[in-house]
């Protein structure tokens, strides 16, 4: 089995200093990149992540606070990273919950004007739990009948991801060999931010998924309380919720100048 591409796709892994897509860092960083030929490429970069790493979280990955004193930080690995990656699809386990959101924060930190319009992604653990529902492990052994070894490592679960969607496609001829609609199989909600905090109606018009003006259009928000967008992007929202709103911000502002 091989993929049906029509663009690369970059199969990634992130381990962290923990779970808050806000707030956490990235420790380490794998990239398998297929291209549609099907000629491949890896790299696996350690992250100093300017941060403790708590003690639990080092036990889970085994990447200690020492490990990565002198390595780069993201920002100067982040324009390697993004030629990598900005030409292509993106895939992971997990990936549209926690990877891609965390992904974006290190990069719009650095100053990297990462964007997903000229992307999809599929989230292999999305197909897997309706399929099945287990954890990555279990999905390995089910769908390759291979232990996973090193387990927790970025390379190692990166890997094992790409195989397991290849099983997959192998397993349920109903999934179509095609990533815009494994992209579209794999997609919990519609939203325009990945942490969901923007979501899109029935109109497909922007509306607000949280608080007190849920279910209510931006546009209508921000016409009737234009203090909440200062009070958002001021607030402990991810940058690229942050930067979605000051994008359908400035569209509404050029909107009323033609």
């Amino acid at each position: 089995m091989q993929l049906q591409l029509t663009k690369p796709i970059c199969f990634f892994d992130l381990e962290t200093t923990g779970t808050n897509v806000a707030k956490d860092r990235i420790v380490e960083i794998s990239v398998l990149k297929i291209f549609p030929n099907g000629n491949k490429e890896s790299k696996t970069w350690l992250v100093n992540p300017e941060m403790p790493i708590p003690p639990e979280v080092v036990a889970v990955h085994g990447i200690s606070n020492e490990k990565v004193a002198n390595e780069p930080t993201f920002k100067q690995l982040s324009k390697e990273i993004y030629k990598m990656i900005k030409d292509s699809d993106l895939a992971g386990y997990n990936s549209d919950r926690f990877d891609i959101p965390l992904l974006a924060e290190e990069m719009l930190r650095a100053e990297v004007d990462f964007d997903m319009k000229k992307m999809v992604s599929v989230d292999v653990q999305t197909i897997f739990h309706k399929m099945e529902k287990r954890t990555l492990e279990a999905a390995y052994k089910f769908y390759c009948d291979k232990n996973l070894d090193n387990a927790h490592s970025a390379e190692a679960d990166t890997k094992a991801t790409y195989e397991v969607l290849l099983s997959q496609l192998d397993r349920y001829p109903e999934l179509e060999n095609n990533i815009k609609k494994l992209s579209e199989f794999t997609t919990r909600r519609q939203s325009l931010d990945f942490a969901g905090f923007i979501g899109i109606d029935e109109q497909e018009r922007p509306i607000f998924s949280f608080g007190k003006h849920k279910g209510k259009t931006v546009d209508e928000v921000l016409e009737n309380e234009p203090g909440y967008f200062g009070w958002i992007l001021n607030a402990d929202f991810p940058l690229y919720t942050k930067k979605v709103l000051t994008q359908i911000k400035l569209g509404k502002l050029n909107n009323k100048l033609k």
